[in-house]
């Protein structure tokens, strides 16, 4: 194995392009180190992202919006007084990762680019809007998160190209999004359903709406028929059932050991309701 420690990320695109056989980046490192030790996976060529400046950095950009570096563990995520302020739902997802010890270094880099439908950080990033930067032998360029999950361990990314940070967009005024999901255990398990929503009201009126689906399709479904049930609405009774008929009719789960297909489908209506809930308070709160 080829061991890479670049100081850039043009030079870790380099180093990618030019690989031969398996690669693997190296960030957190809870999911690649954990499949060397298991036999799973041995790269041909391991890059080591973290010596790259800035890249356990969480900086506000001038938009109001905020970078976060590639290697910001979950700890420091959950820690971090204005992201939380701003984005609750995105970090709820991610501080649903595993437990404290791999709080400490798992990543939403990471956790993404592990390409699993069940991600816990994923659909709050689609919710919120999130793009990603990608560096690649041709330059950088902007991606929407929803655009980056291919399939259950695939990413759209091409050979080369590499995340270089989580891009979330200024939070503006009274906006409010959340997280659920549902497990078997109370802690440390893979989401058999998740939902994100994130929202903007006009008084009390929802004026903009995203809608995140996780663990009912082969990746993360942002839902343009959910958010288009509550916009224009008080999230009352009537709004709060046609957001489950759409959310039901989105998800396109399978059925395995962990559940059946009719069951995913059930809760991810129920979690869709009590999601827009809890986004719909925060933003009233944020308001005031």
């Amino acid at each position: 194995m080829r061991y890479h420690k670049p100081t850039s990320f043009a030079d870790a695109a380099a180093i990618a392009a030019a690989a031969q056989g398996t690669l693997r980046f190296l960030a957190g490192g809870t999911d690649v180190l954990v499949q060397m030790r298991a036999g799973m996976v041995q790269p041909d060529d391991l890059i080591d992202l973290k010596h790259i400046p800035d890249v356990n950095q969480i900086t506000q950009t001038p938009d109001g919006g905020w970078r976060i570096g590639i290697a910001v563990p979950g700890i420091v995520l959950g820690g971090h007084e204005g992201l939380t302020r701003d984005w609750p739902g995105v970090v709820e997802g991610m501080n649903l990762v595993g437990s404290a010890q791999v709080q400490g270094r798992a990543t939403l880099a990471g956790n993404l680019c592990n390409g699993s439908p069940a991600a816990d950080s994923v659909p709050g990033m689609i919710a919120a809007g999130a793009k990603v930067a990608v560096t690649g032998p041709n330059g950088s360029r902007e991606i929407p998160v929803e655009q980056i999950p291919a399939g259950p361990g695939r990413i759209n990314l091409t050979k080369g190209e590499l995340i270089s940070a989580i891009l979330l967009p200024p939070r503006g005024k009274h906006g409010g999004d959340a997280y659920l999901r549902f497990i078997p255990r109370t802690e440390m398990d893979i989401a058999v359903v998740g939902c994100a929503v994130n929202l903007r009201l006009d008084g009390d009126k929802i004026i903009e709406a995203r809608v995140a689906l996780g663990a009912v399709a082969p990746t993360v479904i942002l839902s343009e028929a959910a958010a288009q049930a509550i916009i224009g609405t008080t999230l009352d009774a009537s709004a709060l059932q046609a957001l489950t008929s759409a959310a039901e009719a989105g998800a396109k789960p399978i059925s395995d050991k962990r559940g059946t297909a009719e069951f995913r489908t059930e809760v991810v209506g129920v979690l869709a309701r009590r999601a827009a809930k809890i986004a719909y308070d925060r933003a009233k709160g944020q308001g005031k």
